[in-house]
């Protein structure tokens, strides 16, 4: 049988595959599994399906069949970001997404991409504070912990945080919050704690209905998600801390944060959302000095959807006043902390500190000065493999 599918022949008779036309030499490993693919195409083929059909049911190892999958997508000229041919499915198996022809079964099309989407709800916090969530995405839950630059409408057009959003999305169903205070969520608030905060993610998380779920956090998100996990332990499979810390600035040993702090402050309650502000300079030069044009007007206009000026300066002083040191043991989950080595906002010492006191912590230095993870930065091909990757991981 004949198969053809994307610029590609695989001819089992004859046992040769093609490439434009070109033959392709390939380990008959590989072609048994391009076999297994295109004659399933359409449908989800598991890691069993693969143990059973190309290893006759041998152990083999997850490594093993990454590197046959690998393997395959370079002989179809398919890659595992662009999955035009082979699709992964996370913790599930692979699909052949490519249309697939042969004279014993015709034409198998495949449907295009669905363009991706949002569903934007409301629930409650334990306070009744109202708080917006956005679900996207199918696959495994992960929440997006909230910040203090946040709008999931507007994140959803943003050139600095839809990539991201993208990535996390792409096997995974998304929950996305905007915390009290900030986008779409209750504006009118009285009560800003780390408690406080992290009743908005059991919220959301509740709202969505995940009971057990992975965890994303950007910086104040890591906190909130440290303080979460360790009270919530049955909740929370893995962690992913991007950029994070263990103590605000007003709470470390050193002068030289609180001045910051203070610094931060005024610059917030002056300058917050005008794009041509000193403000907004100092803030770039502190979260993402290498950000582009277009990513700087998209920062001014995400400051100014996200919070007012005098909530920002709010929720600052309450960010800095963090503290969850005495916490950090209690987490039972697996945890991946990822840093920038050039972070102006939250030192390098402050994800040494999460590493060497949450058990068994896995910690990742990238080389980069921005705060603020940007797709057009080379941190960017570092740290989203490695944080999709730990939270595919088998842990088992």
């Amino acid at each position: 049988m004949i198969y053809f599918f994307a610029n590609c022949k695989l001819d089992t008779v004859s046992h040769a595959f093609f490439r434009d036309g070109a033959p392709v030499h390939l380990e008959p490993q590989v072609f048994d599994l391009l076999h297994l693919l295109a004659g399933r195409a359409g449908h989800l083929v598991t890691k069993d399906d693969l143990v059973e059909e190309i290893w006759k049911g041998r152990i083999v190892s997850d490594a093993t069949i990454s590197a046959r999958i690998n393997a395959a997508r370079m002989a179809v000229g398919d890659t595992g970001k662009d999955q035009q041919v082979i699709r992964t499915v996370s913790r599930r198996g692979f699909e052949m997404v490519a249309s697939v022809s042969n004279d014993a079964i015709g034409t198998v099309t495949v449907d295009a991409p669905v363009p991706a989407t949002q569903t934007i709800r409301y629930t409650q916090a334990s306070d009744e504070t109202q708080i917006a969530y956005a679900i996207s995405g199918t696959g495994p839950p992960l929440i997006r912990a909230g910040h203090f630059l946040t709008h999931i409408e507007l994140d959803w057009q943003s050139p600095v945080f839809r990539p991201m959003i993208d990535d996390l999305a792409e096997n995974h169903t998304l929950v996305r919050y905007d915390q009290r205070g900030t986008g779409l969520s209750q504006a009118d608030i009285d009560e800003l704690s780390i408690e406080a905060y992290a009743a908005d993610l059991l919220a959301a998380a509740d709202a969505a209905g995940v009971e057990r779920f992975s965890i994303f956090a950007a910086s104040q998100g890591a906190p909130i998600s440290i303080h979460f996990a360790a009270n919530h332990p049955e909740r929370v499979d893995r962690l992913v801390l991007w950029g994070g810390f263990a103590q605000g600035r007003l709470v470390r040993d050193d002068r030289f944060s609180r001045d910051e702090a203070e610094a931060l402050m005024t610059l917030v309650r002056m300058g917050w959302g005008n794009a041509d502000s000193a403000f907004m300079s100092a803030f770039i030069s502190i979260f993402c000095p290498d950000a582009s044009r277009e990513e700087r007007a998209s920062l001014a206009e995400s400051q100014l959807a996200s919070a007012t000026p005098e909530m920002a300066a709010r929720i600052r002083m309450t960010i800095d006043r963090f503290d969850v040191v005495d916490r950090l043991a209690e987490v039972q989950a697996p945890t991946l902390i990822i840093h920038a080595s050039g972070d102006a906002l939250h030192p390098v010492s402050q994800a040494r500190l999460l590493a060497s006191n949450i058990p068994n912590a896995e910690f990742k230095l990238v080389r980069s000065n921005n705060h603020i993870l940007l797709k057009s930065t080379p941190a960017w091909d570092e740290v989203m493999p490695a944080a999709l990757e730990f939270l595919d991981r088998d842990l088992s």
